[in-house]
């Protein structure tokens, strides 16, 4: 009989760990994996097509925010909670095994539960957990989400035992209701289920008006019925602890999941959800071994080094996923650094922050990003998290207590009014460049090989046309090189400089001066040069060479 789907069937490979060997529900899951493993697993998938570069600005545009969903760089801190995920899994299932009866122990002593209503009755006493709890705390932004959904991605959901025609759910995600009620998280726990198993457990049991106590015995037996392996519960700040019936209940609540039902838990929220674990959950046993993570944004280059490396590396990787025309090769400096400052190493801003500069740049045929375009960008399209951005620029952690929920809103929208004010323009086709030292020389390399000219003349005729016009256009040294292309030995007539207004000097390649000076104050021109070593600094040279 086929499966649905979402459902495989069981593959049992033997754990090298001892504890894991005999039980068929970590068996059947995939072979542990190592840290280059997980790093693979976890990375996004970006499509770069290099031909894409010279495409029409809407295409392009569409092409740059698919960067929102498709781009994920892992972290030391993505690597850590998958390891401890991992182990969650595996440890909980240890006391829950299907082959030596240990799980029936679980299931006779939730039917109690359930049939007294009552979450610490027990059938059999000697009924061993082996869970545990972890709380993932982080401001919105920090990519708590998604790394949890990229970890899940590397695990089959549902698995069919067939020798034991029993159904296994590896984890279950549930977010928590906006009201905040235990009975209605109960209900957000059935409906997740419904959907993943197509059941009807929510109409069954929610339609009974059960009170709070029989719903929460009914949604541990349940668990414990599809040996669910792991249960997330994000958005945990938004439970409210007067109406769930105060906090000690609510710990109590998830307490008795964890050791009494064996059922291991992940709670996912901002720094609101602190006080929820502040009390009892913390301590001996409730605080189950692997406590708390505390996802901060990312740290200033300043603050250490192992947070420069981590910085260093992310902007580096997302800094190659660039459809601009005159994009720079390598990440300046300036630019870094400005990036920091607008973002404060928030990992959804920082890489709303970079695809919107992309879109300004199309927009305004710049076709690079600078920190004055960066800066641009900040200040017009993310004005609502300005708040937020500003508390954690401060460092005052009272000003980032009250911003814990980090938000760009209408984000949708603020890329499809990039894109619709883009103008269209004609596609060209471009290699990005791989050859040499000198990025103009490439450049003019790729596009002459994507035009079909033969690479074996054209390295020769790249050096030839650049020593002979260093100072031309690309347009002017593509078209003089085709030239000498078909016809080498009758070079063609140096054409006449066209004039550029000066309003469009921001659109001129890097190395113009014309476009240095529109990305300065007037009187910034010459400390801009300087720093940039266009000028020769005389005094300089003959204070080191005295």
């Amino acid at each position: 009989m086929p499966l649905p789907q979402n459902m495989v069937r069981a593959v049992y490979r033997e754990s090298p760990v001892p504890q894991h060997q005999g039980n068929p529900l970590i068996e059947a899951l995939p072979p542990l994996m190592d840290t280059r493993q997980v790093r693979e697993g976890l990375a996004g998938n970006v499509h770069f097509d290099p031909q894409s570069i010279y495409a029409g600005g809407r295409e392009r545009a569409h092409i740059i925010s698919s960067l929102l969903d498709d781009f994920f760089q892992p972290l030391s801190a993505h690597v850590q909670l998958e390891e401890k995920i991992s182990i969650m899994i595996r440890r909980g299932y240890v006391g829950r095994n299907l082959a030596d009866g240990s799980l029936n122990t679980h299931l006779q002593n939730g039917y109690e539960r359930v049939m007294k209503g009552d979450l610490e009755v027990n059938r059999f006493a000697h009924a061993q957990s082996t869970a545990s709890s972890l709380s993932l705390i982080g401001c919105s932004g920090s990519g708590k989400s998604t790394t949890i959904t990229r970890i899940f991605a590397t695990y089959p959901q549902v698995i069919y035992h067939e020798e034991y025609n029993f159904t296994q759910i590896t984890y279950l995600k549930i977010d928590c209701p906006h009201d905040g009620t235990l009975k209605n998280l109960c209900i957000q726990f059935f409906r997740a289920l419904d959907r993943i198993l197509h059941t009807d457990y929510e109409t069954k049991i929610t339609g009974k008006r059960l009170g709070i106590e029989q719903l929460l015995a009914m949604m541990s037996q349940v668990a414990n019925a599809h040996a669910v392996g792991v249960l997330v519960i994000d958005e945990i700040q938004h439970l409210d602890r007067r109406r769930a019936g105060g906090v000690d209940k609510m710990l109590n609540f998830f307490v008795t999941l964890v050791n009494t039902i064996g059922l291991p838990v992940i709670f996912v929220g901002t720094p609101k959800a602190r006080p929820i674990f502040e009390k009892d959950l913390r301590s001996a046993r409730r605080g189950a071994g692997f406590g708390s993570l505390i996802w901060e944004p990312m740290k200033s280059p300043e603050f250490n080094k192992k947070a420069s490396r981590e910085w260093i590396a992310f902007t580096n990787e997302l800094w190659k996923y660039q459809w601009l025309q005159k994009c720079d090769e390598g990440l300046g400096d300036d630019i870094r650094a400005c990036w920091y400052d607008l973002s404060q190493g928030v990992l959804d801003i920082v890489v709303k922050l970079f695809v919107l500069a992309q879109l300004r740049a199309i927009k305004t045929r710049t076709e690079r990003i600078t920190p004055g375009l960066m800066q641009q960008v900040y200040d017009d399209e993310l004005q609502p998290v300005h708040p937020m951005l500003a508390a954690l620029r401060s460092g005052d952690s009272d000003r980032i207590a009250q911003y814990s929920d980090l938000i760009v809103p209408n984000i949708d929208q603020k890329l499809l009014e990039l894109t619709a004010s883009i103008k269209p323009s004609e596609p060209i086709t471009k290699e990005r460049p791989l050859l040499e030292d000198d990025p103009q020389a490439r450049r003019l390399y790729d596009l002459l090989v994507r035009m079909d000219c033969d690479k074996e003349r054209v390295a020769p005729l790249v050096k030839r046309v650049l020593d002979s016009h260093p100072n031309f256009t690309m347009p002017q040294m593509i078209s003089i090189a085709l030239e000498w292309h078909e016809s080498p030995d009758k070079p063609r007539p140096v054409p006449k400089p066209k004039s550029i207004p000066r309003k469009e000097w921001n659109t001129l390649d890097s190395e113009d001066l014309r476009f240095k000076f529109s990305q300065s104050a007037p009187n910034e021109m010459y400390d801009h040069l300087k720093q940039s070593s266009t000028i020769f600094d005389v005094e300089d040279w003959l204070r080191k060479s005295g």
